[in-house]
Order: structure tokens, then C-alpha cells, then sequence
């Protein structure tokens, strides 16, 4: 067993060193791909990104009337969704808040903990995308040594040449794909999971800032069951009235 596992690798190690210098790029490319891949599913799982909690339960908490517990579940946590949550609870405690301004700043956070996300995900796109060019270039580059070694035969042309040429090019090609293929689909996964963080922050702050109105409309809902009810259309004013207290009021 071992010499036919020995003869396997040398047989491997020989059609790789057949496949010229293109093959050894493509093999450091994949090397970097694979160190890339690994760091950014280290931070990922580091940071729990798409995970619900804790911001759920802070906002459970702030629907109830209790921003300091809803602080105090965030607090901590490197989740960049709760860090933004929790910023944004911040500012909206501090007095006369200037809600737009605000919302710059919380805009700022999150471009920034996005761009942090994002980190080295085009150096993935672009080995995906270089991967199969450098193999067509490997292939077209053993083509031309086939055909010049054919044309050096001259009259006494040997079919073995130009075939064996042909596998040697070839070899890249297959390699090129074989790196750029698994790449392109653990790009897309990735880039989809910052996707995916990115809309959680966007209606994490857009709840927070719409509590108010969020209530509204289920206090409105609930008098206009009750003017069913009773036959009376929905009266306005003294105990029927709706109060939207404004947000940095909070």
C-alpha cells in the first residue's frame, strides 16, 4: 500500500511540475484563498454575527419602557449589530438629541463595522476571478510548446507530442477552475452573511426610532376595534387620544 501511495504522490508531484510556473501560482493563490476563507469564518464566529440575541431581547426590553436593560444586555457583546443598537440607545438618552445628527454618527458606526467585515473579501473575488484567466493563459501556453515541438519534429511526426502536450496545458486549466469554482461559492456565502448583518443593523435602529409610532398604530388599531364594537366610529381627543411622545424624549 505504501508503495502504491508513494508512487501516487510522485506521479502527482510530476504532472505538477509538468504544468510550468502557472501551476504554482494558481497553488499559491489557493493557499491564500484557503487562509483568507479561514480568518474571515474565525471572525464571523467571533463576533456571532447573524445571531439574534442579544438584540432581540434589548429591544423587547425598550418596547417595555426600559432602555437601561436594554443597555445592559448589549453591553459586552462584540456583535456589531448589538454595539450599533447600543450606541444608538446611547445617543438617544443623552438630552436634546439632534436626531439627525445622530443618525449621521450611527450611519458612520455602521459603514465602518461593515467595511471591517468586509475585509479582505475582495482578495477572495479576485483570486475567483484570476484563477481560470491564468489557467486558459497556462493552456494557451502549453499549446504553443506543443506546436513547437511538433513543428522541430519536422517530417517525422510523432501523434505522442502533440497529445502529451495537449494534457500538460490542459492541467492548468482544470487547476484554475478547481480553485476559482470552490472560491467564487464561499465568496458569495460570505459576502451574503455581511448582506445579512447589514439589514439586521439597518432594522435594529429603525425599530428603536420608531417605537412610538410602532405603538400608535397598535393603539389605533385596538380604538378602532372598540368604535366597531360599540357602533361608534373612533372618537379622538380626552382618553381616546393617541400620545406619540417624541424619541429623544427617551
Amino acid at each position: 500500500m505504501s508503495t502504491s501511495a508513494s508512487a501516487a504522490s510522485g506521479a502527482f508531484a510530476e504532472s505538477f511540475g509538468q504544468g510550468g510556473p502557472v501551476l504554482w501560482i494558481l497553488a499559491l493563490l489557493s493557499v491564500a484563498a484557503l487562509a483568507i476563507i479561514l480568518v474571515k469564518l474565525w471572525q464571523f464566529s467571533r463576533l456571532k454575527l447573524n445571531a439574534s440575541e442579544p438584540t432581540e431581547q434589548a429591544l423587547r426590553y425598550w418596547y417595555q419602557q426600559n432602555p437601561q436593560q436594554a443597555l445592559a444586555v448589549l453591553q459586552g457583546s462584540p456583535q456589531p449589530t448589538a454595539q450599533l443598537l447600543a450606541r444608538t440607545l446611547q445617543g438617544l438618552a443623552m438630552p436634546a438629541v439632534d436626531l439627525g445628527l445622530l443618525r449621521e454618527e450611527l450611519t458612520r458606526f455602521a459603514s465602518a463595522k461593515l467595511e471591517q467585515l468586509r475585509a479582505w473579501l475582495r482578495a477572495l473575488e479576485v483570486i475567483a476571478a484570476l484563477s481560470p484567466l491564468l489557467g486558459l493563459l497556462g493552456t494557451v501556453l502549453g499549446m504553443i510548446e506543443a506546436f513547437r515541438q511538433l513543428e522541430l519534429a519536422g517530417s517525422q511526426v510523432d501523434p505522442a507530442i502533440l497529445s502529451g502536450g495537449i494534457w500538460q496545458a490542459l492541467l492548468t486549466t482544470a487547476a484554475g477552475l478547481s480553485v476559482a469554482i470552490p472560491v467564487v461559492l464561499v465568496h458569495s456565502w460570505l459576502e451574503r452573511r455581511v448582506e445579512r448583518c447589514g439589514h439586521q443593523m439597518e432594522d435594529a435602529v429603525t425599530r428603536v426610532l420608531t417605537r412610538d409610532l410602532s405603538h400608535g398604530s397598535s393603539a389605533l388599531s385596538a380604538k378602532g376595534t372598540r368604535g366597531m364594537d360599540t357602533g361608534k366610529p373612533p372618537v379622538s381627543g380626552s382618553d381616546n387620544s393617541i400620545s406619540v411622545p417624541a424619541t429623544d424624549a427617551v
